[in-house]
This record gives structure tokens, C-alpha cells and sequence, in this order.
């Protein structure tokens, strides 16, 4: 049995059926014997978009914060 991490991107998950193929993937690893850490990313252009909106907030957004 093997730890094994899986990360998915934005776009891996920006829809029912990429959350599904994502969904199946990690269930046919954990089937396999494996133990599974997932990591996912913010959904389709989340990210972009928050990061906009901290602009519009704060004209210097902290780093630390930005990094979150």
C-alpha cells in the first residue's frame, strides 16, 4: 500500500463530468490498496476571480493573504 497524492486543477473540476472523472479516479486509486490525499484547485476561473476582487478591495492586498 502506498501513499499516493493526487492534485487536480482548476479545470479538472470545473464541471459535473470532470468532477465525476476526478471522483472516479480517486476511488479506483483508494480500490487499488492506496491510502489518498486529494488536493483540488479552485473550480474554472475562481481563482482569477478572487484575486480580482482583492484588487478592487485593497490596492496592495498583503501577500500572505494572497498566498492563501
Amino acid at each position: 500500500m502506498a501513499l499516493i497524492v493526487q492534485k487536480f486543477g482548476g479545470t479538472s473540476v470545473g464541471d459535473p463530468d470532470r468532477i465525476r472523472r476526478v471522483a472516479r479516479r480517486v476511488a479506483d486509486t483508494h480500490r487499488d490498496g492506496n491510502e489518498v490525499i486529494v488536493v483540488v484547485s479552485a473550480m474554472g476561473k475562481s481563482t482569477d476571480e478572487l484575486i480580482a476582487l482583492a484588487g478592487d478591495i485593497s490596492p496592495n492586498p498583503p501577500a500572505r493573504e494572497m498566498d492563501m
